[in-house]
């Protein structure tokens, strides 16, 4: 009993040690979106991720391997949330065409939340176009292709009910994603610009209605 103080004292320094280190990181990976999104994964410098995290360069290698590391680590966080969000929206819905624009919808937002993300992720469109090696993609913990996957049973399930057209569900899937991405690239609020919507949100579904209709 004597010793459960010193042992509760140990346990709250442990706790505040992993509260900072937890707070680096994410203010780390906050400053790696903005500075990969802007000048892209080539162009930017730890350097200047570090000074626009207020924190030293040498801290930096304290957390992270090196700029791919960072890299994968900054698409790893956002893509686990962008992920979970298209489960969410798929899981919440039993109407196919509804599920397809509710998608389209959560897809967008998502980077009208996070526009440097949306930068980053659109400069390359989804992380195996960046170049990384093997064991940083294997680091990322995001299977990148589950969105497509997702999509395509949403259209499998659609051409079941007869509602979406036929075809290869993958196909289709790839097609969806193509307009979503198109929508999103030209999209001011989707990659940090000024500006208003240049297509609603409204034609968007109606043109994603004519694409897939049977």
């Amino acid at each position: 009993m004597r010793y459960a103080p010193v042992m509760t004292a140990i346990g709250l320094r442990e706790q505040r040690r992993r509260a900072r280190a937890e707070f680096h990181r994410e203010h780390l990976l906050d400053a790696a979106e903005a500075v990969f999104g802007a000048r892209g994964f080539q162009d930017a410098t730890i350097k200047e991720i570090a000074e626009r995290a207020e924190i030293s360069v040498g801290a930096v290698y304290g957390i992270v391997d090196g700029k791919e590391d960072l890299l994968a680590q900054t698409l790893a966080r956002r893509g686990t949330e962008f992920l979970a969000e298209m489960e969410r929206v798929v899981a919440g819905s039993s109407d196919p065409r509804a599920t397809l624009r509710s998608l389209a919808d959560a897809q967008i937002g998502f980077f009208r939340r996070h526009p440097s993300f949306g930068r980053l992720w659109l400069r390359s469109v989804g992380p195996g176009r960046f170049g990384l090696s093997p064991s940083s993609l294997d680091r990322l913990g995001v299977n990148a292709d589950r969105a497509v996957e997702m999509e395509a049973d949403v259209i499998r399930r659609g051409q079941a009910a007869g509602v979406v057209r036929a075809g290869d569900p993958f196909v289709l899937a790839a097609v969806f994603s193509g307009i979503v991405q198109a929508y999103q690239a030209n999209d001011p609020a989707s990659v940090g610009e000024v500006g208003g919507e240049r297509l609603a949100l409204a034609d968007l579904h109606a043109l994603l209605e004519g694409a897939f209709a049977p």
